[in-house]
């Protein structure tokens, strides 16, 4: 298997009939990852952490450098990795129901990519438009900014949403926005998941 064949295969997505993926998307400081704890925590189900906040804190707290063209890759393939993980454990849940919640995905990935650097990796783009999930989720810029290492726009986050909408629209990727309070997002999630879940 030479470098690029090894690249595509660890972008592949796991899947199981079985396992209901949402996934969470939308700009910097918008709730996603506080969203999916909940979500999580209601259906007593796993959640995937987004990759990226890892792999950057690191390179941050050791190198005091943020992400470039070459991390975006590295990231893919450890949040396609960490996703397939907990697809895994997902399945072994006794429930009828087995749910995983995804903060992030690589279609968020791929559409920062582009708004930073104008360009995404092949492999990233190709594996970002073939991953699937049962429910994509865009969150409101509804809620307060709030600043730490590696978050950079404050003043860009209604911008970038209205972009990644575009983006999931342009790629046919249908989503519900999801906005409110940490409460109001929860029923409203679990009222969806209802309507597609009953028999």
């Amino acid at each position: 298997m030479n470098g690029s064949d090894a690249i595509a295969y660890n972008l592949i997505q796991h899947t199981h009939k079985s396992v209901i993926k949402v996934a969470i998307l939308g700009a910097e400081s918008t709730g996603k990852t506080t969203l999916c704890r909940d979500l999580a925590a209601h259906f007593g189900s796993p959640w995937v952490p987004e990759y990226m906040r890892t792999y950057l804190q690191v390179k941050w707290d050791d190198e005091q450098l943020t992400c470039t063209w070459d991390d975006l890759l590295p990231i893919a393939q450890g949040q396609t990795a960490l996703e397939n993980k907990l697809t895994k454990q997902a399945v072994q849940l006794s429930d009828k129901n087995h749910y995983l919640f995804c903060d992030t995905s690589l279609f968020e990935l791929m559409v920062y990519a582009n708004w930073y650097y104008g360009d995404c990796p092949g492999a990233l783009t190709k594996a970002a438009l073939a991953h699937r999930y049962d429910l994509i989720l865009l969150t409101e810029v509804d809620i307060p900014w709030v600043a730490d290492d590696l978050r950079d726009s404050p003043h860009q986050r209604e911008e970038i949403s209205e972009y990644l909408a575009s983006q999931l629209t342009h790629h046919q990727k249908p989503f519900c926005r999801i906005g409110g309070d940490r409460h109001a997002r929860v029923q409203q999630v679990v009222e969806w998941l209802a309507e597609m879940t009953k028999i």
